[in-house]
């Protein structure tokens, strides 16, 4: 009986944070579609370049929001560490759903737009199910913010230049203020 509720706390405590996850991918999923459409057909843009600049777009979006709402539970790692890591994954997911897109239009031979709208939601889904699970894996981690949250801290320090020795008890923090005895 624990088992079952721990699985019925653990499925109760993911329900909000997948609410928050389709959220944020829905105003993404509007900035990319939306924008795309709009930069083509109403601005002139070529369609590469208006795909292109809506997914930047949607991109920057869904990192703000997924940081800042979705997942600010978690543990925050080094900025430019988490959007490299962020980006690269939603790289991932396009593949896959263009992987699917590649399937259905040239593997299967089938070009209406039907079947393209299809394939496009198809692969949308497992791309976003695998940035879910890939996001919380190495982007927004886990845990207790203890020594990830000073390493980050230490590290956001070391590059502003400045650590405080008075509020800074970190063995990393000692180092970069130059009070760390030696050994």
């Amino acid at each position: 009986m624990p088992r079952l509720v721990s699985l019925r706390k653990r499925v109760a405590d993911l329900i909000p944070e997948l609410a928050k996850f389709g959220v944020v991918g829905l105003v993404g999923s509007v900035i990319d579609l939306g924008g795309a459409a709009y930069l083509h057909g109403a601005v002139g843009i070529g369609p590469m370049v208006s795909k292109g600049l809506s997914i930047i777009a949607a991109t920057v979006v869904t990192y703000l929001g997924s940081r800042f709402w979705t997942f600010r539970h978690r543990v925050n790692q080094a900025l430019l560490r988490e959007g490299t890591l962020f980006v690269a994954l939603n790289v991932v997911g396009l593949a896959i759903a263009e992987c699917v897109i590649a399937l259905v239009t040239y593997g299967f031979g089938l070009k209406g737009a039907l079947a393209y709208n299809a394939a496009s939601v198809a692969g949308t889904g497992l791309g976003t199910i695998f940035r879910y699970f890939s996001y919380k894996k190495w982007v927004f981690l886990d845990g207790v913010p203890g020594a990830a949250v000073a390493a980050v801290a230490a590290g956001e320090a070391a590059v502003s230049g400045f650590v405080d020795p008075e509020t800074e008890t970190s063995e990393a923090a000692e180092l970069l203020s130059g009070t760390a005895s030696r050994r």
